[in-house]
């Protein structure tokens, strides 16, 4: 379990040591570390360290180190000290320098892609939102709408050369935008390593965008109920057939699209509902993974637990797998990675962060670091495959980290993703 350091203790930059857990209380820019807090690992550290100007702004936490501070020279011991080499001091600052421009550019590439993410959000959701509001008045026009959003989502994914998930930033409101669209992103991303071609990455689009219309026709209070009696856990599960009709009114959907909205609770056991098919379609099968996916992550009732990602992932493959097609949760669990965005961890030099994206490989997320000195917004992002050395020591779970910490990081009961693609990659 992480705990809170406590209170820091000054030390001068000659003092630093390996096993050191420090602090740096300067700005970002002004040196050339990943970020403010960390563990003495190396060398080169322990150089740069009592290379930049950190006197007076360096520290250290007794209980986070794994050694003790070097003890200071007496004044006639420093004062003996044969000057320092004009070479070896350029060969420094050139390091550093290049360690800071290199920093500088790896935060910039990662904050543009999450900002093109975080537009593009926008953008879908408004689209999304009307559309749904407009199925029950103008279901033409709003088919219209999302055929559109879904083909140029479809687009974007399959001429991206890179396409990265991505969690939000806070976004605030309430409204069935924000399902759609998760489960909408998660099965583009999945649906693509599964190999579909653009046609049909944007008829899965269509289906997952709208596999929830049907949801317009129950109360609010069925919907958002913890438990539900019979009648009306069977109102509920005709949301799938509502949602069939509206869909054919509006004359936009393709055969798999109305399969989505038909079949996307429907599982590989018999299982589901509303028919207990044991054989739905292979779109529907996409869906009805990413569905129960973001569902325990993200409960439709207040009132129930939301799982942490990586919970829900062990769950799904541990007690849920006989309900969906194998390969697909196999797929969907490489693409989240062993930690799926969303997860808090702990890291092996002590600092805490949040997963904001998977990385190319299953340990080496992107992550948001713990940086309370400055504002979420320009806080260090750290992609692990970048970083030699810096690796994951646990996931924690919220009700084990200090509420001030839980606040900065702020891992909402409500998760949203999106993506961003790079043409260029």
């Amino acid at each position: 379990m992480w705990k809170k350091p406590e209170k820091p203790i000054a030390i001068d930059p000659a003092q630093v040591a390996l096993g050191l857990y420090v602090w740096l209380d300067m700005p970002w820019d002004d040196h050339p570390f990943i970020y403010n807090r960390f563990k003495i690992s190396d060398a080169k550290q322990i150089t740069s360290l009592r290379a930049i100007k950190s006197k007076g702004k360096l520290y250290y936490y007794p209980e986070k180190s794994s050694a003790e501070p070097l003890a200071l020279s007496n004044a006639s011991e420093m004062e003996a000290l044969p000057p320092a080499d004009p070479l070896q001091e350029a060969a420094i600052n050139i390091e550093i320098d290049r360690c800071n421009a290199e920093k500088h550019t790896r935060l910039r590439q990662q904050k543009d892609a999450a900002a093109r993410a975080d537009r593009a959000w926008e953008q879908a959701a408004r689209i999304t939102r009307e559309a749904m509001i407009g199925m029950t008045r103008s279901p033409k026009q709003a088919g219209a709408q999302l055929a559109e959003l879904s083909k140029n989502t479809a687009s974007m994914i399959t001429q991206g050369q890179e396409v990265l998930l991505h969690l939000l930033g806070d976004k605030e409101g309430e409204g069935p935008q924000f399902h759609a669209l998760n489960v909408m992103t998660l099965a583009m991303l999945l649906g693509k390593v599964a190999g579909l071609n653009e046609a049909q990455l944007a008829e899965l689009a269509m289906g997952t965008l709208a596999h929830d219309i049907g949801k317009a026709r129950v109360p609010a209070h069925i919907l958002k109920a913890k438990t539900r009696a019979k009648h009306e856990e069977e109102f509920y599960r005709q949301h799938g057939n509502y949602g069939l009709e509206m869909a054919r009114i509006s004359d936009a959907f393709g055969p798999t699209a109305l399969s989505i909205i038909a079949d996307h609770h429907e599982y590989m056991d018999g299982s589901g509902w509303p028919t207990g098919k044991t054989n739905p379609g292979p779109a529907a099968r996409i869906v009805a993974l990413v569905d129960r996916y973001d569902r325990l992550c993200s409960p439709e009732s207040h009132e129930r637990d939301a799982l942490m990602p990586a919970e829900a992932l062990a769950r799904m493959y541990r007690v849920e797998a006989a309900r969906f097609d194998t390969r697909l949760l196999s797929m969907l669990i490489k693409l989240l990675g062993v930690y799926p965005p969303g997860t808090l961890v702990k890291l092996n030099d002590e600092s805490l962060g949040l997963v904001v994206s998977p990385g190319k490989e299953s340990l080496k997320p992107t992550i948001l670091i713990y940086s309370p000195e400055v504002d979420k917004r320009d806080a260090p992002t750290v992609s692990l495959s970048q970083v030699e050395g810096l690796k994951i020591d646990e996931a924690l779970r919220p009700s084990s980290i200090p509420p001030d910490v839980l606040q900065w990081l702020n891992p909402r009961q409500r998760l949203s993703y999106f993506f961003s693609t790079d043409k260029s990659a």
